[in-house]
């Protein structure tokens, strides 16, 4: 039997009186791409912010690999594993595109002594990278993020995940704001990731890029998970609708 590498169980995240989760339960598997569904308010900002370390969780366990971890901050779970690309990307707009792929991470050169960042084999690495995810422009590695477009800094974070080869990984809407050749890198990006044993979790308002690249539909509502086993070969994209809306309740 394979050992998931993520497992929530029972989930609980209240704020205040706000229940936001509900006995969650939610298992991704290695080399498995799985897209989580849902309208606003449904849970899955919640659920993502969690597994990220970003938000306590009331109560419930979390496994990674099959071992019981407590992430308490997001170094916790970039430490075992996890890597998450927010919406609004998480970078720092003053530092150049290298500097902020390497963020907290540089590489180095010379004697330990000395301590010096590599900083031309970042800008190498920075330009391979954002190549392999679309970007066609020769935009100069040492380009500071606050000169680039939305699309292009979302692209960077996806890079960023791409170049650290994490255990699991988290696109929280990557397609968002990208263009029709950057969308192609981040969906080609995730299926290369499912091809090397990784795992994602996908979120996406856009069902049809969920379709291209996921092996399993998650749907969240109201807290809970509503469905667990939907697959793009079992299901069509009204299956999946009626689910997040409810309507396959009142069928």
């Amino acid at each position: 039997m394979t050992t998931p590498i993520v497992e929530m169980r029972n989930i609980e995240k209240f704020y205040g009186r706000i229940h936001a989760l509900r006995g969650v339960n939610l298992k991704v598997n290695p080399g498995e791409i799985v897209g989580l569904l849902g309208d606003n308010g449904a849970g899955k900002s919640t659920l993502i912010k969690v597994l990220s370390g970003a938000v306590p969780y009331t109560s419930g366990q979390i496994f990674i690999k099959g071992r019981e971890v407590q992430l308490n901050s997001t170094n916790d779970a970039i430490a075992n594993g996890v890597e998450t690309i927010y919406q609004d990307s998480a970078l720092v707009p003053q530092l150049s595109i290298a500097r902020n792929l390497f963020l907290g991470r540089e590489l180095r050169k010379g004697p330990r002594w000395m301590d010096r960042m590599d900083t031309a084999e970042m800008n190498r690495v920075a330009s391979e990278l954002l190549r392999r995810v679309g970007i066609t422009k020769n935009i100069p590695p040492t380009t500071p993020i606050s000169g680039l477009s939305g699309g292009e800094r979302q692209a960077v974070a996806i890079a960023r995940a791409m170049y650290f080869d994490s255990d699991i990984i988290i696109l929280d809407e990557p397609t968002n704001n990208l263009g029709v050749a950057e969308t192609q890198g981040v969906l080609n990006f995730v299926r290369d990731a499912r091809d090397k044993g990784h795992a994602c979790i996908f979120i996406a308002h856009n069902i049809h890029h969920v379709f291209q690249v996921c092996d399993r539909m998650v749907v969240m509502r109201m807290g809970t998970v509503a469905a667990d086993d939907l697959t793009p070969k079992t299901s069509t994209i009204q299956d999946v609708e009626n689910v997040i809306t409810g309507e396959h309740l009142a069928a």
